[in-house]
């Protein structure tokens, strides 16, 4: 199997999206979807930002590799009667299906970054969009002292070594990677917006009930505690990330609120490449 869907197909990832869902509707409002306009959403999950683009009469496409994602998607799709949008399996790596110039809008928050092959993805992300249309990306930012990007660090840390050839996904949040990536793809520095954003995870549980969440439902952190086993490093690692939460949480009242710190990349497709 593709390593990369066998990641993302452990546990349930739809469990911590639920944690995300007010941020991403916020964000899909800030984008300005109009009825009409024809979306792509790769990487899409459970439908996080795909059904909220839906439901603001977008034309929506979602593409994911992990099945049981697609499945989770379309069910939700299925449960609001939404005829707008459509949810199937595909790779971010290769786009091959999908036409030229096709979408007013390619969006991807926190899925494409992790793609091992990112600069296939720059440059079919360009490809598909319409001429004139945009690409909205967002990346967790590297050595980022929010939540997010520090569990990040902490799986490499603790994990097993990285494949010959291996880049980061959150080199996706170093702005000149960005410039470098898209540039490659035809796409002239000026044309590329970036700025820090803010995702907010809320939980009605308190920070040890998040930390559950990504060890039973996060396949990278799954993925590192399968390969620790039990132990005394196992030990240290839930350790740590328990410390992160906890220190991260502006919660009140037994809840839990993490505000994480992420780059927000907007490019303006030129009308002629």
């Amino acid at each position: 199997m593709n390593p990369n869907k066998e990641l993302w197909e452990k546990g349930d990832f739809s469990k911590l999206a639920e944690t995300m869902r007010g941020s991403a509707d916020q964000l899909v409002e800030e984008l300005g979807i109009t009825p009409g306009m024809k979306a792509l959403d790769l990487a899409c999950g459970d439908g996080g930002t795909a059904l909220p683009m839906a439901r603001r009469g977008a034309e929506v496409l979602g593409v994911d590799i992990a099945r049981n994602l697609v499945a989770a998607a379309q069910a939700r799709v299925a449960a609001e009667g939404l005829t707008n949008i459509r949810i199937i399996e595909g790779d971010a790596c290769d786009l091959s299906a999908l036409p030229d110039n096709a979408f007013d809008l390619v969006l991807s928050v926190f899925g494409a970054m992790f793609a091992p092959c990112p600069q296939e993805v720059a440059r079919s992300m360009v490809r598909v969009a319409r001429r004139g249309g945009r690409i909205v990306m967002g990346n967790w930012i590297p050595n980022d002292p929010t939540m997010p990007a520090q569990i990040l660090r902490m799986m490499q840390e603790y994990g097993p070594p990285p494949p010959e050839g291996f880049i980061p996904p959150t080199d996706w949040g170093i702005e000149a990677k960005v410039i470098e990536r898209f540039g490659q793809a035809g796409i002239p520095h000026e044309a590329i917006a970036m700025q820090p954003s803010i995702k907010e995870f809320r939980l009605d549980g308190p920070p040890s009930a998040l930390l559950e969440i990504f060890l039973k439902y996060f396949g990278p952190v799954i993925r590192v505690f399968e390969w620790l086993g039990p132990g005394p490093r196992a030990d240290e690692l839930r350790g740590r990330m328990l410390a992160l939460i906890e220190r991260e949480n502006q919660g009140e009242d037994g809840k839990t609120l993490i505000r994480a710190r992420y780059l927000l990349v907007t490019v303006k497709v030129p009308q002629v490449s």
